[in-house]
């Protein structure tokens, strides 16, 4: 298989997490856009309120609180403005400036009434208009707290400044998310981005020739979870560079010992036909040590058949649906060859289970000929708590055989025993996602555990 290419930088991740930053970089500047550009508004709207309230003082200082028309609308250019009305405590509105022919007004503002949400709706809904628009505002004058301004003008030349405004805010946040992203950029290529490729790259390299030492993961000193991530990595690849090597080790040796199984048991056919006639002999020594003969012979037979077939344990299942009861009854007919009334199958007849019934049939002899041959008298199976129990009534197992119970060519609690048989039973439990455990041993018996990890296999 050819090494892994990494993606180019447009489509690599220090690409996307650039184009991120500067959306959320923007983002967050919109949100704070909005208020200001409001706030922008606002103050426009009040320093017309306060440069026409400064005009009307014109009309104070002048004799009747009269002045030219020249001079009016000089001061209303001056406001920019075309009609200026003040409200005074406790007196009626009072048109104080105006022109001859004052434009219809669009739209009614109450500064007194405006929320910071409203604010800001106006302030975008007046962004969006097109074409003059006329604004009567209204709202106290700053010099006097008591004097109620209202101001007609055309919203033209606040929407510009407004547009101007806005255009300095997105350049300035284009700048400062430009600078955040390359920032942040640079960051996480640092911290993150660069180690990750250093990882990706182990593995492709280890992956393509994991039996090179050279390509294992050289950890550095980081203290953060990129520099436990590379730890793990480190011993991940180095347990499986030695289960490798133990592999290629124990493969060669299962291929010699195949070899050499396979001219044992002719040797030992020939032996067991031997040692057949000799037992026929009238003499009473050969009749004595015969059976001794054959039992040896049997047990050596029996161990080169449990040697091949660990050597030839297939993990590949083939599940299908099948009722437990009716497997456990043929599991105690192999079992009860001999022995009468030797198990006790407690399965109900409608549990089903999904599983490779090859498999868990040789699993389940294995379990019941190990417990017979451990001095049993009766073995029983039975679903408890969603796990199929195997139960004896035998002696128990030894202490010092508890250690390596599950390991191949352990100890076992049988003298001539292999240790083969809860080996295989185990793997077989392992291939289909579940385990085999010894739940409880002593005098009395011991019972073994077979136990589906996904629940939903077992159907009571």
């Amino acid at each position: 298989m050819t090494g892994l290419r990494l993606p180019p930088l447009a489509r690599s991740l220090s690409a996307r997490l650039l184009v991120l930053t500067i959306f959320f970089v923007m983002l967050s500047e919109f949100l704070i856009y909005a208020p200001s550009i409001a706030r922008f508004r606002l103050t426009y709207l009040q320093e017309r309120i306060a440069a026409s309230h400064l005009a009307t003082l014109a009309l104070e200082a002048a004799p009747g609180h009269e002045v030219s028309a020249e001079l009016e609308t000089e001061l209303l250019d001056h406001a920019g403005a075309f009609g200026i009305l003040l409200h005074k405590a406790g007196k009626a509105g009072e048109l104080m400036l105006g022109r001859d022919m004052p434009p219809e007004i669009d739209l009614r503002v109450d500064l007194r009434a405006a929320g910071f949400f409203g604010l800001i709706e106006d302030a975008f809904a007046a962004l969006l208009r097109r074409g003059p628009y006329v604004l009567a505002v209204m709202g106290p004058s700053p010099r006097d707290s008591g004097v109620m301004v209202e101001v007609a003008f055309d919203e033209a030349p606040m929407r510009r400044a407004m547009y101007d405004y806005s255009r300095r805010i997105l350049a300035l946040s284009i700048l400062i998310s430009v600078i955040t992203a390359a920032l942040v950029y640079l960051s996480l290529q640092w911290l993150l981005v660069r180690p990750m490729r250093r990882m990706t790259e182990n593995m492709t390299a280890f992956r393509d020739n994991p039996e090179d030492q050279t390509r294992v993961m050289r950890p550095g000193t980081r203290g953060d979870e990129i520099g436990v991530a590379q730890r793990v990595l480190a011993d991940m690849e180095n347990g499986l560079r030695a289960a490798l090597r133990e592999r290629a080790r124990l493969a060669a040796l299962g291929s010699a010992v195949a070899r050499i199984n396979h001219d044992l048991r002719n040797i030992l056919a020939t032996a067991r036909l031997v040692s057949d006639r000799i037992a026929t002999l009238a003499d009473p020594a050969v009749k004595r040590l015969a059976p001794t003969l054959v039992a040896a012979l049997d047990r050596a037979v029996d161990l080169c058949a449990r040697t091949v077939d660990f050597a030839r344990a297939d993990t590949a299942l083939r599940p299908r649906r099948f009722g437990l009861g009716a497997l456990i009854g043929e599991v105690g007919e192999v079992l009860a060859a001999g022995r009468p009334n030797a198990w006790r199958n407690l399965v109900p007849e409608d549990v089903e289970v999904d599983a490779d019934r090859d498999q868990l049939f040789r699993a389940l002899v294995n379990l019941g000929a190990n417990a017979f041959e451990a001095g049993a008298n009766r073995v029983s199976f039975a679903v408890v708590r969603g796990a199929l129990e195997v139960a004896d009534d035998g002696p128990g197992i030894p202490r010092e055989v508890l250690e390596t119970l599950f390991q191949p060519f352990g100890r076992s609690a049988r003298p001539q025993g292999s240790g083969l048989g809860l080996a295989i039973a185990r793997e077989i439990a392992r291939a289909h996602g579940g385990e085999l455990e010894l739940a409880a041993t002593g005098p009395g018996g011991t019972t073994f555990r077979l136990e589906w990890t996904a629940r939903r296999d077992w159907a009571m």
